[in-house]
């Protein structure tokens, strides 16, 4: 059989390459769909910035292999290659369907060469090209998330390959290549758990095919030697030898597999796989009827579906179910070629032996024989399989074609199939263009699967549809009422139309739903992971109402009592405890939540947030460092941890701060407010001409900035250049009228520069009209009176200004130089003396003071907090007086206006509740 086996010429490898082209040029315009989302576009394995040890320690989509939510599949090396397409073209989706593309061809070349151990060329031929061809490949081809079934395959037949080699002369071992194989067994098997079972197909060939035994033979020998007449013959102990190493190698393969997983199973839900739950006998009845459905879509892939899950197909509950007969049929004619190739020998019966290997061992860890799977059907696991199927194929034209009546007729059936399976699959692809056109496909299939009405619904979402992505959620409760995922679809869409009444309803209907505790039974078990997320959903909702704080507490403890590692109840409590202002209980959340993932940036961050609320800056700060640490493009830890150092009056910390927001403008270049404390930062380190052209930048994207536009007027006026802050406040008042700082600043202005006593009367007077109570812009109104000559009106206002500050010196001292200027005036009429000058002008300059002193309006740190996924709103400016620049200390006044303003940013997390959702 060896001599038989032929290299792969180049133009059979240009006859592949080619029709697999033709088949699947159109997959490369399509975009990342269903599960390419979790393996793709969500999984943080793929970022060079993610230590590559991770790859080896997460599953498949990105999950720590120690936690119960993951799936437990263990493919190390398709994420690799995932990393490495993220590495030359991050997430631009044509080189992932690209590679897929070359690894389909790979697969299809190492193939026809296997084919050439059993069929002649021309079939070989044959089986590689309808292997090329067939449209049940589009889910592994065209579904980036398939290539784990391509890579796993090219090394499952390297392997093959490999050990086919390990027959010497004269019958001898030859070790190397059955080192080579078990060593791309382990390949294949990093790749997808399935590449494990080539050891069988290794097994088989060697005793059916390079020993040459049939059944019968064997069973001969057995008998001959529990008889005692007859020795085992040298030929089988060696053949027993090489099994024995090779089942060896595999036993230590899956104890490595097991300690991967930590002995655990993944947890599936009864909408996953309704039969894995099911009593006896409808399970039984029903996996055994999934067999020849399977075996359907490999001779008929006329209707293709992205999932069967759920009530794709129904139970098979009885033996009177008439699905039993095709049960009983595919058995039949399965065991009928069994005995065909086993019993007789030859090569025809060889032949059909490997293809039945090929078609039933790689499809047996999806068999739910040894363990439940999260699915019904998948068409990707029939990638292997279809391969013995060809080969089937192949062989049974070769012996139609070779009978010269049915000649023509076989090459007639052979074009169209080839012909009608390719045009099949170019007109798949197109429907995993995007996961709307995927779902709908698929709804056009089976109308009977709530995942799917659920599914097309996502995609209507994340466009913003939800009007039209409601009806289809609806549907989906309406297929299947008992799908809490469904409920919890058309509570968020409710809630995201601001029908709060309905999304609560939806919510309770969920919450109802989910299975009730058993006493002695683990409840985490027996539940979905995400469908504890109905609990944070609803107390998110009620929480927006301030007299239901309490009862969306009680949701959160109630989720945590189910499942005592639920991060995200933690977090998601941990930040309403920030806003019931009980830092302390939201310090003990967020410590609880770390020590469930130390790894997670998000966490220190909020953890960050609790010290500030807790008037502790310094560890705040070192949590902030923490978060950074952990991810260096936190954006808000960036932002706020800047701001904190800027805060905190400390000369030194301003070089990092500037680091900091010069990171965060290159991550966020359209948000203002990183240039404007960029600008704030030069103007405490008096580099004016940097600070004006941040606050320009800042402006520029935004141009009613309030705190932008007032400082850099405030910047003008302190350099000198108060004609230029003119028009920057002109903007600020447009955009702002009642802002009593930059009326304060124009009306000072107007009076010293531009000498407009009207004009800065004007908005002295606005000042009042908006706080009658302000002492400041009432004092510079008196100011004014005085420049007007008016001294008793201006004697009249500084006394009432006095009343409203007693404490404040300048202005009774003030009010003594106008006493005294009347006084003057009434001995000596228009007196005009050089000292009463001098007096004026002191008035004009005492009365500006305090202005003079306000410091940069700055944003303040925001309380905002935010999950996994790592979503959040940027920070909105608030402003803030300040004096005496050279002291960092502050005032008891200024400690409660910040006091006031942490208050207010704790009202704004309500801003941020989408984000808290994990929905």
């Amino acid at each position: 059989l060896l001599e038989k086996m032929a290299d792969v010429s180049l133009k059979e490898a240009a006859l592949i390459v080619g029709v697999v082209a033709a088949c699947y040029w159109n997959s490369l315009f399509c975009g990342f769909v269903f599960d390419d989302v979790s393996a793709i576009l969500d999984n943080k394995d793929l970022h060079p910035s993610t230590p590559l040890k991770n790859l080896f320690q997460n599953d498949f989509w990105g999950t720590p292999m120690s936690e119960e939510r993951s799936h437990k599949s263990y493919r190390p090396l398709t994420v690799l290659t995932f990393r490495l397409n993220y590495l030359f073209s991050e997430l631009n989706a044509v080189s992932y369907h690209f590679l897929n593309l070359v690894f389909h061809v790979v697969v299809c070349i190492v193939f026809l060469k296997v084919c050439k151990l059993f069929l002649d060329n021309r079939s070989s031929v044959v089986a590689s090209l309808l292997f090329a061809v067939h449209p049940i490949h589009t889910e592994a081809v065209t579904g980036v998330v398939g290539r784990a079934e391509l890579l796993s395959s090219i090394f499952f037949l390297a392997a093959f390959l490999s050990y086919t080699k390990s027959k010497g002369p004269d019958n001898t071992i030859v070790w190397t290549p059955i080192a080579v194989t078990v060593f791309l067994v382990a390949v294949a098997t990093l790749c997808k758990e399935q590449g494990i079972t080539v050891v069988g197909i290794c097994c088989v060939y060697e005793v059916f095919i390079a020993q040459g035994y049939t059944l019968p033979a064997l069973l001969d020998t057995a008998v001959q030697i529990l008889r005692g007449k007859g020795s085992i013959p040298l030929s089988m102990l060696q053949t027993l030898l090489k099994l024995i190493v090779l089942m060896f190698s595999t036993l230590l393969l899956v104890v490595v597999r097991v300690q991967v997983i930590q002995s655990q199973l993944p947890v599936f839900t009864r909408f996953d796989n309704p039969a894995a739950v099911s009593p006896s006998p409808a399970r039984q009845l029903t996996f055994n009827y999934l067999l020849p459905v399977n075996a359907w879509l490999l001779l008929n892939p006329s209707e293709l579906c992205c999932d069967w899950t759920m009530g794709t197909i129904p139970l098979v509950e009885s033996l009177l179910d008439v699905r039993n007969i095709a049960t009983l049929t595919f058995f039949c004619f399965l065991g009928s070629l069994m005995v065909f190739s086993l019993r007789y020998p030859g090569d025809s019966s060889k032949t059909v032996l490997m293809a039945l290997c090929l078609i039933v061992l790689p499809f047996i860890p999806a068999s739910n024989l040894f363990f439940p799977v999260g699915f019904v059907v998948a068409e990707r696991v029939l990638y292997v399989p279809s391969m013995g199927f060809c080969i089937l194929v192949a062989h049974g034209w070769k012996k139609l074609s070779n009978k010269s009546v049915l000649r023509k007729i076989s090459w007639v059936c052979l074009a169209a199939v080839l012909f009608t399976h390719a045009l099949k699959t170019l007109h798949r692809n197109w429907d995993w263009e995007s996961e709307y056109t995927l779902f709908m496909s698929a709804l056009k299939v089976n109308k009977n699967n709530a995942k799917l009405w659920n599914n097309v619904g996502h995609a209507l979402e994340n466009e913003k549809n939800f009007e039209r992505a409601l009806q289809f959620f609806i549907q989906a409760t309406q297929v299947q009422p008992d799908d809490i995922g469904a409920h919890m679809n058309v509570g968020r869409t409710y809630k995201n139309l601001n029908k709060t009444k309905e999304a609560e309803e939806s919510y309770m209907i969920a919450k109802s739903l989910m299975p009730q505790i058993i006493p002695g039974k683990k409840y985490a078990a027996r539940v979905a992971p995400n469908h504890l997320n109905v609990y944070i959903n609803l107390a998110n909702l009620i929480r927006a109402n301030e007299s239901r704080l309490e009862e969306a507490d009680q949701l959160y403890r109630q989720a945590i009592s189910m499942r005592p590692d639920f991060k995200q109840a933690y977090i998601s409590r941990g930040e309403l405890l920030l806003k019931m202002n009980k830092p302390l209980k939201a310090k003990e959340a967020y410590l609880r939540a770390l020590e469930l993932d130390r790894t997670n940036a998000d966490l220190w961050y909020n953890l960050a947030i609790v010290y500030i609320e807790l008037k502790d800056p310094t560890e705040a700060l070192k949590n902030f460092n923490r978060a950074l640490e952990l991810n260096p493009a936190h954006k808000l830890a960036l932002f706020n941890s800047a701001l904190l150092m800027q805060e905190s009056g400390d000369a030194r910390l301003r070089p990092e701060a500037k680091q900091r927001l010069l990171h965060y403008v290159k991550e966020e270049p359209q948000d203002a407010n990183g240039y404007f404390n960029l600008g704030m930062l030069a103007m405490d380190d008096k580099k004016d001409v940097e600070a004006e052209a941040w606050m320009k930048k800042a402006i520029r994207l935004q141009p009613n900035f309030r705190s932008a536009l007032f400082n850099l007027a405030l910047l003008y006026s302190q350099t000198g250049k108060e004609l230029m802050a003119l028009p920057v406040l002109e903007d600020l008042l447009r955009y702002y009228p009642d802002h009593t700082k930059g009326l304060i600043l124009k009306g000072d202005i107007l009076m010293n520069q531009k000498k407009d006593i009207v004009g800065a009367k004007m908005c002295f007077e606005k000042i009042l009209e908006l706080d009658p109570n302000n002492v400041q812009g009432k004092h510079n109104l008196c100011v004014v009176y005085f420049e007007e000559k008016d001294l008793i009106k201006a004697e009249k206002c500084l006394v009432e200004t006095l009343a409203l500050a007693p404490h404040e010196e300048y202005i009774q001292r003030h009010l003594n130089i106008v006493r005294s200027k009347i006084a003057s005036l009434g001995a000596v009429e228009q007196s005009s003396l050089p000292s009463d000058r001098t007096a004026a002008a002191e008035a004009k300059k005492n009365s500006f003071q305090n202005l003079k002193e306000v410091k940069n309006e700055k944003a303040t740190t925001q309380s905002t907090a935010g999950n996994n996924k790592e979503r959040s709103k940027n920070k909105k400016p608030t402003e803030k007086s300040s004096v005496d620049k050279e002291t960092p200390k502050k005032s008891t006044k200024e400690i409660k206006d910040i006091e006031k303003k942490r208050v207010a940013a704790l009202k704004r997390l309500e801003e941020i509740e989408r984000i808290l959702n994990g929905e």
